[in-house]
């Protein structure tokens, strides 16, 4: 993104601004509102959420005085506030799609039932749409793609989730030709398969963080979804279901991350994985067959070869979404986005405990389930349940024992549930 500051500055100049659509004021929502406001040629013109107020303190946070934050309830209520340079603030997200002085709409709710509603409308609203939400891009990225290059819009995943600072590396080291073995995430905490917001919650509320979303990041789901996500953007696949969560060091990643026959944990190259000991950051293995380019690779200090890391210790999470945002109003280009056809791969449930049956269950960061990650191809087979269709309203239709990979006929879904309608319209189109 050479230059993206440039072209914000200039834009500055003009008297003119990427304007942002927010929905979503959590933890990433309200940073990201803070963040823009200290950039030049960007701003979040309208802000929505399920609770206003928090979209208000949000806002108020970022050092917005309160008399320039406008409640509004219809389209031509917003369309007012923002023609008279306030920041508009509502509780729909229709209102917030329909709004014409919005370039780009970010999906900052991490749900996939959202998601699968705050998309669609945006793209329908000639909207670009930025999903700060890897869960719906996991879970339904191939047909929303689909949607937004039929409208002419970009639909793109979010810089600065550990999907898109992979993406970086990726083509960094795909535009120089080199050949990419491995790339991943590092991973800061072992996993507990049976937390649940409950057990987590003490942690959580110290940390800041929804106990939901601690949850899905100490049961690995958040692993499993992120992967999946940078899965379909590359092709590249899980060696093993689950991955392999290796520990590391940054001097010995590249020896473990290397084949079985090669003294390493790996049975093909063209995988992605996470680590333990290269977080918070994320990684990528490569190696060449010039010699000469393995000499100067190594006189660069990128260690002995023949494989060779690029690894970023940091990723900004939302704090780097605007980014993302400049990118698809300004160059017309996504940061990452799911490859033509279907999936490469799926996030697909797990029991975390004995499941009586007619007992309902839920999904992503909660009491019943966890994720890990299969090819698609053979989770399509497996009749194995993509995590992110599972809500409060699926409820088991039989027995199910701690540990089962979920098949379909175990559950009865909710079928009113958009993520699940759009889901199924995705496996019955692109497959």
């Amino acid at each position: 993104m050479l230059n993206i500051n440039t072209k914000l500055r200039a834009l500055e100049e003009q008297g003119r601004k990427v304007r942002v659509g927010l929905v979503g004021a959590g933890q990433m929502g309200t940073g990201l509102i803070s963040q823009i406001a200290g950039m030049k040629g960007i701003s979040v013109v309208i802000t929505a959420d399920h609770h206003p107020e928090k979209a208000i303190r949000a806002y108020q946070s970022a050092g917005i005085p309160t008399e320039m934050i406008k409640t509004v309830d219809t389209v031509g209520e917003a369309e007012t506030a923002v023609n008279s340079g306030k920041f508009a603030v509502t509780s729909d997200h229709e209102v917030l799609c329909g709004c014409s002085q919005v370039d780009v709409v970010i999906d900052a709710t991490g749900n996939t039932d959202s998601g699968a509603m705050i998309a669609p409308l945006a793209i329908e609203n000639g909207k670009h749409i930025v999903m700060l939400n890897v869960e719906a891009d996991a879970t339904m990225g191939a047909i929303l793609k689909q949607k937004a290059d039929a409208a002419g819009v970009i639909y793109s995943a979010s810089s600065g989730d550990e999907p898109g600072a992979i993406k970086e590396l990726y083509d960094f080291a795909d535009a120089l030709g080199y050949e990419i073995l491995v790339i991943g995430k590092g991973k800061n905490n072992s996993p507990d398969f049976e937390c649940n917001p409950d057990t987590v919650r003490e942690e959580a509320l110290r940390r800041g963080i929804a106990p939901n979303m601690l949850t899905s990041f100490k049961d690995c789901t958040n692993t499993m979804i992120e992967m999946s996500s940078i899965s379909n953007a590359t092709g590249f696949v899980p060696d093993v279901m689950g991955m392999h969560g290796v520990t590391v060091t940054y001097q010995n990643a590249c020896d473990v991350l290397r084949l079985k026959t090669e003294g390493g944990e790996l049975n093909n190259y063209g995988v992605v994985d996470y680590a333990y000991g290269l977080d918070p950051g994320v990684f990528l293995i490569f190696t060449t067959d010039k010699r000469i380019l393995h000499d100067e690779l190594q006189y660069l200090k990128m260690g002995s070869g023949p494989n060779y890391m690029l690894w970023r210790p940091y990723h900004f999470c939302s704090m780097e979404t605007p980014l993302t945002c400049a990118r698809a109003v300004i160059y017309n280009e996504p940061c990452l986005i799911p490859l033509p056809g279907a999936p490469v791969s799926d996030a697909v449930a797990v029991a975390k405990k004995d499941i009586a049956a007619g007992e309902y269950i839920d999904g992503i960061g909660g009491y019943y389930t966890y994720a890990t990650m299969e090819k698609h191809g053979e989770a399509m087979r497996n009749d194995h349940v993509p995590i992110g269709i599972i809500n409060k309203k699926t409820r088991a239709a039989v027995p199910i024992e701690k540990g089962r990979i979920l098949t379909r006929d175990l559950l009865v879904f909710d079928e009113t549930s958009p993520a699940y309608r759009m889901r199924m319209e995705q496996e019955k189109k692109i497959g």
